[in-house]
């Protein structure tokens, strides 16, 4: 029996159309009349047609559940004026115009299959606004009006198919349902294993058939290529992973300085610095925490991204200093030439060059002592701030406190009677004061290092030892160069 069905597409914003046959099909396939492009339809979702004057619904997935008026179809559905067919996101309102049936299609933003109702608003099906309210099964939508208010009465419910009427339209549908496939062009995203036999080929399988799966092969592929250059690189190209050995020092079993600066040897362990839920500049700290030593950072290098292993390195050879590495990389960093950036900050040749005299234009440019430096040393240098003493009074007592009566005057230097620095070691003058002197003659003490620990020539004779002035590690209790000291 053929009859008409009127589709108003709100979701396309296109003119109605009318179909003229037995039945429509829905879903995602081309061959359906109404076709509902959504990866949550399946490609035949469900069948309307005409028995004898009314019209039914058929979920021809019952996997995939649809809803009429919020409750799941299982098997034939009578549609009558008024309802409200869910499927994936979509709302298809129901209504008769003369004999022919109306099915108003609406779009529902972030709907899910199943999980709400659509209802409709208004007296006229023609005035149905385009955005469908979403609540849950029984329970009213914000804002709306009592339930009865308002509202067109809904045309009673027609019973379910007879035994022989369902039996007749199962027939129908099977045929139906075999003809619109057959006419579907083969596509790679169709399910080719495992199908079914005979009439049910069709149907065997859920929505997610159309699901691209080419994209995990391509993953599970690429990590096994990666595994396999990575392994070739760990057994063929050690240099890709370690340059060299580590350093000697980190391959003793027993600690050897005294007072220790770790609290136990690495004996050549990679796990002890390279681990999973700890970086390794925290290890280094940990391990490197004594009674005599601590492993700090000054803050300005802590704001710029320094870390331990960036001036103390790794992997370059059993022979290889650590406290050369640490001497050598300040003025190798520190230099005009280098255009690299640490945490958006640049560096640059420190001093215009030189070392330097720390006064310009008769003023203190030096900082003075950090606050913990000061702290850990103010019982040697025996120093207080006066109430009355300028921010350039107090840096210069700060200066002097750290050089005169406790260094070692410089070979060619004027010492007092003990060989310490005084006053005229630096100064020709001090009426008026002579800042001439002392810029020629820091480098005296200020370049070059010969470290007892190291038990060679670290830094040349003509570079500067920026560490002679800069301490990292404040909280060291042994003393940087305890050879320049008179006393400790």
């Amino acid at each position: 029996m053929e009859s008409s069905f009127i589709i108003i597409r709100e979701d396309l914003q296109i003119d109605p159309i009318t179909i003229v046959g037995e039945s429509i099909l829905v879903g995602r396939l081309p061959t359906c009349e109404l076709i509902l492009n959504h990866p949550s339809v399946s490609r035949l979702q469900a069948g309307i047609t005409n028995a004898q004057g009314d019209y039914y619904l058929r979920n021809l997935r019952p996997s995939n559940s649809i809803t009429l008026n919020g409750q799941p179809v299982e098997q034939y559905q009578a549609l009558a004026a008024g309802d409200v067919l869910g499927i994936g996101p979509f709302a298809l309102n129901i209504d008769f115009l003369g004999e022919a049936l109306v099915l108003k299609v609406s779009l529902q933003i972030a709907a899910t299959p199943g999980d709400a109702v659509t209802r409709r608003e208004g007296e006229e099906f023609w005035n149905l606004p385009t955005t469908v309210h979403l609540s849950l099964p029984g329970a009213p939508r914000p804002g709306a009006a009592p339930e009865g208010a308002h509202k067109k009465p809904a045309a009673p419910r027609k019973p379910k198919p007879g035994a022989d009427r369902a039996k007749a339209l199962d027939v129908f549908w099977d045929k139906r349902i075999t003809a619109a496939t057959k006419t579907v062009k083969p596509s790679p995203l169709f399910p080719v294993q495992g199908r079914a036999t005979g009439k049910a080929q069709s149907v065997w399988t859920s929505t997610t058939d159309l699901k691209n799966r080419s994209r995990y092969s391509m993953m599970i592929w690429s990590g096994l290529i990666v595994a396999v250059l990575a392994g070739g690189a760990a057994f063929l190209y050690a240099s890709a992973f370690a340059p060299a050995p580590i350093l000697e020092a980190h391959t003793r079993k027993t600690l050897q300085l005294s007072p220790a600066v770790a609290t136990h040897a690495n004996a050549g362990s990679c796990t002890s610095c390279h681990q999973l839920r700890q970086q390794m500049d925290a290890v280094c700290t940990s391990c490197h925490t004594t009674d005599a030593f601590a492993a700090t950072v000054i803050p300005a290098h802590m704001s710029a991204g320094i870390n331990c292993v960036t001036c103390h390195p790794e992997h370059r050879g059993t022979n290889f200093s650590a406290i050369d590495g640490a001497l050598l990389s300040c003025f190798e960093c520190h230099n005009d030439s280098n255009k690299n950036t640490y945490n958006g900050k640049t560096v640059a040749t420190p001093h215009d060059g030189t070392l330097g005299y720390p006064i310009v234009n008769g003023r203190w440019k030096w900082r003075g002592l950090d606050r913990e430096e000061f702290g850990q040393r103010q019982s040697t240098l025996k120093l207080t701030r006066l109430p009355g003493d300028s921010e350039d009074k107090w840096r210069s007592n700060q200066f002097h406190a750290v050089h005169l009566y406790r260094v070692k005057a410089a070979p060619g230097m004027r010492a007092n009677d003990s060989g310490e620095l005084s006053c005229s070691s630096c100064h020709t003058s001090l009426d008026p004061v002579d800042r001439l002197t002392p810029r020629a003659t820091c480098g005296k003490c200020h370049n070059g290092q010969t470290d007892p620990r190291a038990g060679h020539q670290v830094i040349a004779a003509d570079k500067p030892n920026c560490t002679s002035c800069h301490v990292q590690h404040m909280r060291d209790k042994r003393h940087w160069n305890p050879s320049l000291l008179t006393m400790n």
